[in-house]
């Protein structure tokens, strides 16, 4: 169908019309109120949904923090009624939908489009939390408009634009956030003490997983329809070409459709993440990918079972597993991510616990070594409380210090950038070789056209 089918439609038409007005107020406002240490921050949420739910209530254990305005595109969630919400959708899609009973204030400013809310006088910060295609042109248009910004992960849905939102965060002096908690983990950093003392030894690889049998029917398979009158459809695609609406794409199941997501970028950037800081490596020097669809039958674009292999600049290999036609994790791995060094094996622990474990245990020997490990068999336990609340407190603390956060921009973007290329990996059929420093793929043209996607109009970055 026409890339830009539903464009002219009436609500297209107010989005298109409002297009250029909106933007040339955001032009205009590049400053935001310096706050002291005793301040309120206002915060504007772009997307309330499931994720944006999750972060609402977490914002609003801070007293610091006052909502100021909601913006979503799905009437339910903007006017946070869950009666509203279809029982048949609730049946189906189980706790991704919020039940929104959280206490606000009466006087919260409510939109449909996230550039009006950014032309509020008195909004110090957004948190973005909409499908991955969103968060580039409303991190950066925020940015833009003076506002800091804590955004949710993936960070973006191409390599390109990754860079452009650090650009526009640095260009404007804007404090970001991005939803990478582990960042904030005091069990993590903990593990990265030790490791940095050499408690493995040399590391020599690394694994994570994301187990979840959804074998047989996966996400269904639906026709095409028209969108429910509560659901703006042609503002929820935003910059990506026009589909039909199907209703296993919206809500929360688009994580299965590769133009808007993926299982690599929702649940193996976590994983990529931890494991680069883990390691101290920046980017991969090379990926290969393979997989497909063999356990699902289902209307997903994505694989159900995939393994991607990241050579480091180091010689360490990352090896990541995605599952999801196949259960029982613990035969592979007990824990979150696995590294192995030359004088024994770490482990951390599901790090969603407030209180969080991680193992070490020392190597056996092999072939020819004489050398017994002079590691312990050992368990360490952090008390940490809720990560998501320390990451928030974190945002909300840089945002008066004007300090760098715990997962920048850079370093959201640079652990994003390990899912889009084993996603580019596995459709060329290719082994990737990557410059990080260039951002270009050396080795193979057509893979590098796949750093971005042309943007439906009007959107740009």
């Amino acid at each position: 169908m026409d890339e830009n089918k539903g464009k002219l439609s009436r609500r297209g038409f107010i989005g298109t019309s409002v297009a250029t007005t909106v933007g040339a107020a955001i032009a205009t406002s590049k400053t935001a109120p310096v706050l002291g240490a005793n301040d309120r921050i206002r915060l504007g949420f772009i997307g309330v949904g499931n994720r944006g739910t999750q972060l609402l209530e977490s914002f609003l254990k801070n007293d610091d923090c006052q909502v100021a305005a909601y913006c979503e595109v799905y009437e339910p969630y903007l006017k946070r009624d869950f009666s509203m919400v279809p029982d048949a959708l609730k049946k189906e899609v189980g706790g991704s939908i919020p039940a929104m009973e959280e206490a606000v204030p009466d006087k919260v400013e409510r939109f449909r489009d996230f550039r009006r809310m950014l032309e509020m006088k008195d909004l110090d910060a957004v948190c973005i939390s909409t499908p991955d295609h969103w968060h580039a042109v409303q991190t950066i248009q925020a940015c833009e408009s003076g506002r800091d910004v804590y955004v949710e992960k993936p960070l973006t849905i191409s390599i390109v634009e990754g860079r452009k939102m650090v650009e526009a965060a640095e260009k404007n002096k804007r404090v970001v956030q991005v939803g990478l908690q582990r960042r904030s983990s005091d069990a993590y950093s903990s593990f990265k003490a030790r490791l940095d003392d050499g408690v493995i030894g040399k590391i020599t690889s690394a694994r994570a997983f994301r187990v979840s049998n959804m074998a047989p029917n996966g996400i269904g398979r639906y026709p095409v329809t028209n969108p429910p009158e509560e659901l703006d459809w042609d503002m929820w695609l935003g910059p990506r070409a026009w589909q039909d609406y199907q209703e296993n794409i919206h809500p929360y199941k688009f994580r299965w459709w590769k133009n808007y997501s993926s299982q690599l970028g929702n649940w193996g950037v976590h994983y990529f993440d931890a494991i680069r800081w883990m390691m101290d490596e920046e980017a991969p020097a090379e990926v290969t990918a393979i997989g497909g669809n063999f356990g699902v039958d289902d209307d997903r674009t994505i694989p159900d079972t995939l393994e991607v292999t990241f050579r480091m600049p180091s010689g360490a290999i990352l090896v990541f597993g995605q599952y999801e036609a196949s259960g029982v994790k613990e035969t592979m791995l007990k824990g979150e991510v696995e590294l192995r060094g030359t004088e024994g094996t770490a482990v951390m622990e599901n790090a969603y616990g407030e209180t969080v474990g991680y193992n070490i245990w020392p190597t056996d020997n092999g072939q020819y070594r004489r050398t017994d490990s002079t590691v312990y068999e050992e368990r360490v336990e952090v008390f940490q409380g809720n990560m998501t609340d320390r990451h928030i407190r974190n945002f909300l603390d840089c945002v008066k210090s004007r300090q760098e956060c715990n997962c920048s921009l850079e370093k959201g973007h640079r652990s994003t950038s390990f899912a889009h290329l084993a996603t580019i990996a596995l459709e060329t059929g290719s082994v990737i070789k990557w410059d990080a420093e260039k951002e270009e793929i050396t080795n193979n043209r057509e893979a590098n056209q796949m750093l971005h996607y042309q943007y439906r109009k009007p959107w740009s970055l």
